[in-house]
């Protein structure tokens, strides 16, 4: 089923969205205060540069199913949802410029005003988490003097758009992510997207408004990483494109989802060291590797936070289920909870410590050397037993993901806090305790 759209903004997202949808069969209508931009799309043509998108806006305009306007008023009147497409540049101190999403929300709502069928209003601009409730809405509502949800719906609906293959990624969208208020929000959207490949997710506005966050920030990580490696290589005279390339050919860790869920700090005998030598090494040859050199630093104030989540409980008997660095081994040298509990420790916490793979007894060599020297009197804290860890506990501590969660549920207390690091899936989560927290989620 066709659907009649307005595009407010004819700038990159607003022209490539405007031309896509406009090709599916929709009637759209482009909306731009520059009249420069409106009369080259009435004309037929691109306003932007990009591949393929000449053709596209050509072909809807002999169609008769792609004309824009400067007029907003008109185009909501005349269209069953608003995408809202502008710009939200930086200022100089790197806020966003909120300026143009609420200019837009003010036209549109005053048109709400006078119009009788129910409207969507699909914010597509890049904005922060909580943007689409607390500026979107409220200025919808005000200048429409009507209710969101009840007479117009809204939805934070995020682009993903790359310059170059613009077309391409609008066709063939990995995901497609619908953030909303009201689950019948999302039912003309879904119908709208109904010829999509890839996943559709319906989430919250403020997931989806995160969504966008998190993939552009990684991008960015990824970039400065490959970057900063290639210069340590060329300065070192390493190969860049075959160390690269092998890399690359690593999908079980290296590019996969391994590793990017939140959790804890990462520790061991490797990440800790390996960084270490790295960022030494590029000392030496005088380089400067910021992304490498904050990595040490960001795993040190992750640890900390989780001190402070402890400490803002207000009590000092911690039971601590955990010790290596990660569960299933014994290994102590640079684990994160090791650092903690010596942190805690100096806090005047009392801390009683359980996990099933480490015995002081059966520690050697280095692994032994780092336990002692970090935490000279660890042996009076291990516990052999979960029930001797948690006897007497006000804090739970959930470092491994090894407790059973039917013995741990059986033996928490009334008025115990249970502090989640390891992430542990929602279905194996502990459901018996009142307080129950995650490090970062």
């Amino acid at each position: 089923m066709s659907r009649s759209i307005s595009v407010f903004g004819l700038g990159y997202v607003g022209s490539v969205s405007a031309a896509c949808f406009a090709h599916k069969g929709n009637r759209v209508v482009g909306v731009d205060l520059n009249g420069s931009k409106v009369e080259t799309l009435n004309a037929g043509k691109s306003p932007i540069v990009e591949a393929r998108l000449d053709e596209l806006i050509g072909e809807s305009h002999r169609a008769c199913c792609l004309r824009a306007t400067t007029d907003a008023r008109v185009a909501v009147l005349e269209t069953e949802i608003s995408l809202l497409c502008v710009g939200t540049p930086s200022q100089r101190n790197g806020k966003l410029d909120l300026s143009g999403v609420a200019r837009v929300c003010e036209q549109i709502g005053e048109a709400l005003r006078e119009k009788k069928d129910f409207h969507w209003v699909v914010l597509r601009s890049t904005v922060l988490p909580g943007t689409t409730e607390s500026v979107v809405v409220p200025t919808l509502e005000k200048a429409s003097r009507k209710k969101a949800g009840t007479d117009f719906g809204v939805c934070f609906h995020p682009e993903f758009l790359r310059e170059g293959s613009a077309i391409a990624d609008f066709f063939e969208p990995t995901f497609t992510v619908l953030g909303t208020f009201a689950d019948s929000d999302t039912n003309v959207l879904r119908e709208l997207y109904k010829w999509a490949p890839g996943k559709l997710f319906e989430t919250s506005a403020t997931t989806a408004e995160m969504v966008k966050y998190m993939c552009n920030a990684y991008h960015a990580v990824k970039v400065g990483f490959a970057n900063e490696i290639g210069t340590l290589c060329r300065e070192m005279h390493v190969d860049t494109q075959a160390v690269t390339e092998i890399f690359l050919s690593d999908t079980k860790l290296n590019v996969s989802q391994a590793y990017l869920r939140p959790g804890f700090a990462f520790g061991g005998s490797c990440l800790p060291k390996d960084l270490r030598a790295l960022t030494y090494r590029a000392k030496e040859l005088d380089l400067k590797l910021p992304l490498l050199e904050a990595l040490m630093p960001s795993n040190v104030a992750h640890i900390e936070r989780a001190v402070e989540s402890v400490l803002r409980m207000n009590k000092r008997k911690i039971g601590v289920l955990g010790l290596s660095f990660k569960s299933g081994t014994d290994d102590l040298r640079e684990s994160p909870l090791v650092h903690m509990v010596k942190r805690l420790l100096g806090e005047g916490c009392d801390c009683r410590i359980w996990d099933e793979n480490v015995r002081l007894g059966q520690l050697i060599g280095s692994n032994r050397q780092f336990i002692e020297e970090t935490i000279p009197h660890i042996g009076t804290l291990l516990c052999t037993t979960l029930e001797e860890a948690l006897d007497s506990a006000e804090v739970v501590i959930l470092g491994t993901k090894l407790a059973d969660r039917e013995d741990l549920e059986r033996r928490l207390q009334p008025g115990m806090m249970v502090l989640d690091l390891v992430n542990l899936d929602k279905q194996h989560r502990v459901r018996k305790n009142q307080f129950y927290e995650g490090i970062c989620w």
